[in-house]
Order: C-alpha cells, then structure tokens, then sequence
C-alpha cells in the first residue's frame, strides 16, 4: 500500500511539474515577439473570427505559435477581445498578447485627407473621388443627392463644408468625411455669428459665410483678411458693388481658362459682382476658421478699394482717384514690363 502512495505522489508531482513547465512554456510562446523584420500593414476582412484570423497569421509566418493565442482565448476570454475590421500595423517588437489587445482596438491606421482653405465644393467632391481607402458612395451623385444623403438637401452645398484635415480609416466612406466637414463648418459659423461686431451690413449667418468665403479667395496675405472686409463691408454699406474678380471666375464656371476678360467682367450671372448689387446669392468657396472671423469682425478705415501688387498682398485705397493711380503703378506697369520681357 505505501508504494502505491508512493507512486502517486510521485506521480503528481512529475504532473505539476510537467503543468508548471508546460505553462512556462506557453507563457514564452505568447512573450515571443512577432517574427517579422520590419512594419506590417495588415487588414483584419469584414466578418473575421478570432481564430481565422490567428490561423492567416500563422500561414502567413507572422506569429510562430498560433497554439499558443487559441489556448489564450479559452483559458482567458476576458483578455481576448474580438478582432475588429480595419488595418493595423504590426511591428517586430510586439508580441502576441500586444497584437491580440491591438486588434482588437480602435488604433487602426488612418490616413489624412486635405481640404484646404478657398477650394470650391466640386475640388472637394474630386479630391474624396481620388482618396485610396475611402469607399467612394458619392461619385455618381448630383450635388443635391450628396446634400440629400447628409441630410443637408436644404441648402445649396458651396460654402458648408469647413476645410480641415480629416483622418479616415478603412470601413469609411465619402459621406463619413462630408458629414464631419460639414457640422464643422456649422459650429465655426454659429461661434463666429455670436462673436460678430453690432453693425455689421448684412443680417444672417449665412450672408457671414457668403462674406467669408469672398474674402477667402481674395486675400493672398493672411494679415490682411479684416481689412479686406472692412472694404467690403464699407462698400456694403454705400451701396457700392463690390465688384470682386473671384465672383466673376465663379461665375464663369468651368468657362474659366486663367484670364478675365471687359467682356466677362460685363457678363450678367448671378454670381458677378461687377454687376449685380450686393452679396452674391452663395458662398463661392469654403472659408476658413480666419475667414469667417474676420467677416463679423472687419477692420475700421476708410479704404473701399484694393488692388493686387503681385506680391500676394494689396494695395488699399480710400479714394477711387488714389485706386487708379495704384492700378496704373501695380497693374499696367507691370503687363508693361511682361511686353517688353518678351521682346
């Protein structure tokens, strides 16, 4: 009788023994990083398991003990959160417990998409149709379905949407972004309205954006944004047109070539500034968070005209006979200097 207790002490102590070196084991399985040499870019596809996607890992040579997740997911569940669709970058110093809890989180790679200040709503439409990743939903749409489909179709879609960098990750689309670009654009111009200085020449929010985005295309010197919109607003407020070359090229559409001609500066559209009276009917443009601001806030003066240097910033004048004279310095002389550069 005492060999056989014998015989099973020694037996569960070889067991426990076998159980401690065989968990010590799987610990250093799990603590083994991943046997790559450099990044990875991997994508977990729409509907993957936990141990599909261990079973590509291991065929594709990125983790060398699939065994070793799979015990993982039954001994301790609660640490296994299930893989979520998107794609992860893995790196050699990571093991597989860190790749476990990574695909299973919200750090997916993400990828920027550029709006910049001053761009039309069709740039826009054109820059999402070329993002790499993004699902493309609104490529056929007309620009009323795009508004329909963001619940917006109320409004004409120049000037609602803010220009900003925006990240996307697989799994997003077109919309995603649309969406995003256009609550921005409410919040800034909702904060920019309650900021707004009391006497201003136009009485809604959304005459604000029409102001901001003339002001966008306008202005090649940051500094010089209020300013340009005091002449505006000045203008505005003697009922003065504003006449404004940005209006004209928006007007002409895709018409435009890169010049201005008498006779398109003379063309009725509603959006040419040269001659129909006040505010164009839309934005013509996406303004941005400096643009709006300096649309409810213009700078105090007297000047009411402004001519390009060909520097990017303006010359501003208060009187038009002061206007001529800079036009005539600014402008003619240098068409003058072209001519006979060309000689």
């Amino acid at each position: 009788m005492k060999s056989i207790l014998k015989a099973l002490v020694v037996l569960i102590v070889l067991g426990a023994v076998a159980a401690a070196g065989g968990y010590v084991y799987w610990q250093s399985r799990l603590a083994a990083p991943l046997a790559l040499d450099k990044p990875l870019l991997y994508q977990v596809p729409e509907g993957a398991g936990f141990n599909q996607v261990v079973d590509e890992l291991g065929r594709r040579g990125v983790i060398a003990d699939p065994w070793a997740l799979k015990v993982l997911a039954r001994a301790e569940p609660e640490k296994v959160p299930s893989p979520r669709v998107g794609e992860y970058r893995l790196t050699p110093d990571m093991d597989s417990r860190e790749l476990v809890t990574l695909l299973g989180s919200n750090n997916v790679v993400t990828y920027p998409l550029t709006v910049p200040e001053g761009w039309t709503f069709a740039q826009m439409r054109r820059l999402l149709d070329s993002a790499a990743k993004l699902e493309h939903r609104t490529a056929d749409m007309s620009d009323d379905e795009v508004m329909a489909l963001i619940n917006a179709d109320k409004e004409h879609p120049e000037g609602w949407f803010f220009p900003d960098t925006y990240r996307y990750h697989l799994g997003m689309s077109d919309t995603d972004i649309l969406r995003q670009a256009h609550r921005r654009m409410q919040r800034m111009l909702k904060a920019a309205w309650e900021d707004r200085d009391d006497a201003l020449p136009f009485d809604s929010p959304y005459e604000a954006l029409i102001m901001a985005s003339l002001i966008e295309r306008e202005t090649g010197v940051p500094a010089e944004r209020r300013e340009i919109a005091g002449v505006f607003a000045r203008r505005l407020e003697k009922g003065m047109r504003l006449q404004t070359d940005p209006t004209v090229i928006y007007g002409m559409g895709s018409r435009y070539d890169g010049n201005i001609t008498r006779a398109d500066l003379q063309e009725k559209t509603p959006y040419n500034t040269y001659v129909i009276e006040g505010l164009p009917p839309t934005p013509i443009a996406m303004p941005g968070k400096a643009a709006l601001e300096a649309a409810v806030s213009p700078e105090e003066g007297n000047a009411l005209y402004f001519v390009a240097k060909g520097d990017g910033s303006h010359h501003f004048s208060g009187s038009l006979r002061e206007h001529n004279h800079a036009v005539n310095r600014f402008i003619r002389s240098e068409r003058k200097d072209d001519a006979g550069s060309d000689d």
